[in-house]
């Protein structure tokens, strides 16, 4: 399974942003027990919930950037190192928080480099989780194979004027979707 393959989803979840701020409240629940000291989250999207979480249980977060993109468009196989995790994770039950695990490859590279940073425990969270997800996150609000729309994802500002993300409509057609 690669990342941003789209024609093996089966429906479309769109996610309003109430429907975004019940999912970090979900998050937040789940996350409670750990009693986590800190949150790492994985920049670019996954900092919506991440600064949600943190700011709901009030402990600090530390942004950490990985990804396949660059200017928004994939460049890369595997996520690449852009900014590094911080070293005040040490000795801390740290949360890394990322908006999705579709192939569950960018929290597992972002929680190793968390343990390496010398973390005392580390838990890995998603706000959306496939289920091919591996490995999976241990906690995780809503798990769904479809197309999952994002809030901040549905329309980009180019040429002057707001217009539907290029990439989504690309998506939605591969569900033979043409409405964007």
């Amino acid at each position: 399974m690669h990342s941003y393959d789209y024609a093996h989803r089966s429906g479309v979840e769109a996610i309003t942003w109430e429907r975004f701020a019940e999912l970090a409240r979900t998050l937040v629940e789940k996350l409670a027990p750990f009693n986590i000291d800190a949150v790492v989250g994985t920049a670019r999207a996954g900092l919506f919930p991440a600064t949600a979480v943190c700011l709901m249980l009030r402990r600090e977060l530390y942004p950490a950037r990985v990804g396949r993109r660059v200017n928004d468009e994939v460049k890369f196989q595997h996520p690449q190192w852009i900014v590094d995790v911080s070293p005040d994770v040490k000795d801390k039950i740290v949360a890394v928080i990322d908006e999705i695990a579709d192939t569950g490859e960018t929290l597992a590279l972002v929680a190793e480099r968390v343990k390496e940073r010398g973390a005392r425990q580390v838990i890995t969270a998603s706000l959306v989780a496939h289920s091919w997800a591996t490995p999976r996150p241990a906690v995780v609000a809503l798990t769904t194979d479809a197309l999952v729309l994002f809030p901040w994802d549905k329309q980009v500002y180019r040429a002057g004027k707001w217009q539907p993300h290029p990439e989504l409509v690309e998506a939605l057609s591969h569900q033979g979707n043409t409405d964007s």
